[in-house]
């Protein structure tokens, strides 16, 4: 059940990452490369132009980050058992970030962004959180490991 649910997960993310247009994703070959190096610059701009550009907007893209790899860092230990340690997740959420960040630079969809870096890894982290609590519990309750 685990794979299966990540499956479904990835191909929910890679939709949403290169092709949803409501999201600006629509790839053009003849845009301008676009990338932001700067460390938190998009948060801080988000954050001061919220009025302007809106309040679902800011959402989306601050939290939106964070909760789109959520799943990964919860699903991922379910999946696998040597998947359960916090370091390996979180580091398997920057490298699929990292990823994909790339790719939307190389396509032209969307924008590489180094806040984007920071807030999927703080997702993959807070989702094996989440699945650490959810295990402990399960642990106590019937004595057992997923």
């Amino acid at each position: 059940m685990g794979r299966l649910l990540f499956v479904l997960y990835m191909g929910l993310l890679v939709y949403f990452l290169f092709f949803a247009e409501s999201y600006g994703r629509a790839g053009d070959i003849t845009r301008e490369y676009r990338y932001n190096l700067k460390l938190f610059a998009e948060i801080k701009r988000f954050w001061i132009y919220r009025e302007e550009v809106g309040t679902l907007a800011m959402v989306l893209n601050i939290f939106g980050n964070v909760v789109g790899f959520v799943p990964f860092g919860y699903i991922l230990p379910v999946m696998h058992c040597r998947f359960q340690n916090c370091l390996l997740v979180t580091l398997g959420g920057f490298s699929l970030s990292l990823c994909v960040e790339t790719a939307q630079l190389v396509f032209r969809v969307g924008c590489f962004d180094v806040d984007d870096l920071v807030l999927n890894t703080l997702g993959a982290f807070l989702g094996y959180v989440a699945f650490w609590i959810c295990n402990e519990i399960r642990r106590r309750l019937y004595g057992k490991e997923v």
